[in-house]
């Protein structure tokens, strides 16, 4: 009897041992049909984050299209008060220029040869006197500029203007031969010819018209 027992005993325990490797087997096909459900689980954890990004981007260029509205308003607003002025602006040029207009007709020339005098007969210039630097950057020949919208006023029957920080005072007449509307559209410049300053037309060549400065 104690034999049959051991002999059993021993039977069972080498069936188990030859159906471990099964068992342990069976055991890791079970885990890696569970596993694919967690790994499958995992992945598609990712995607709803992905998705997730798409509402937050779309948020942050909402955001920014928002910010910008009202910039873009202010330079709607800033485009309509400059065509306000814009409109504005004719009337008080028409009536700069009928100003202007009146004054320098005035001081139209009938005969030029006879009415115009340069320095040296007027006893020479007593005005003010530009310095070298300046007049060498914003005068003289290489410096031409137009007369139109530049500050204006008549001072004893004479056109004035203001041009780069001084007022030119016209002393002569303007040739009677020169455009009605040369103070608008020609391109004058300031020279010093030795006995003074001089106003000259680059659409006439040669003919200076004497003229004062004052700051």
């Amino acid at each position: 009897m104690k034999i049959l027992g051991i002999t059993s005993t021993a039977i069972f325990s080498l069936l188990v041992v030859i159906a471990g490797p099964g068992y342990a087997q069976h055991e890791l096909q079970d885990e890696k049909q569970d596993h694919p459900q967690q790994q499958q689980s995992k992945h598609e954890q990712g995607k709803p984050q992905q998705h997730a990004q798409q509402p937050q981007q779309q948020d942050r260029n909402s955001q920014q299209q928002h910010a910008q509205q009202p910039q873009q308003d202010r330079n709607n607003q800033q485009e309509h008060a400059q065509q306000q002025r814009g409109n504005e602006r004719p009337q008080r040029t028409q009536e700069q220029q009928r100003v202007r207009q009146t004054a320098w007709e005035q001081h139209r020339s009938q005969h030029w040869d006879s009415d115009h005098r340069d320095w040296q007969q007027r006893g020479g210039y007593h005005g003010y006197r530009i310095p070298d630097d300046r007049f060498r950057g914003y005068f003289g020949s290489n410096h031409g500029f137009r007369i139109y919208g530049l500050p204006f006023m008549v001072v004893g029957g004479y056109p004035r203007f203001r041009y780069e920080g001084y007022w030119i005072s016209l002393i002569d007449p303007w040739p009677e031969y020169w455009g009605n509307d040369w103070y608008d559209n020609d391109d004058v410049y300031v020279a010093y010819t030795g006995n003074g300053y001089y106003l000259y037309n680059r659409r006439y060549p040669n003919v200076g018209i004497a003229i004062s400065i004052s700051t």
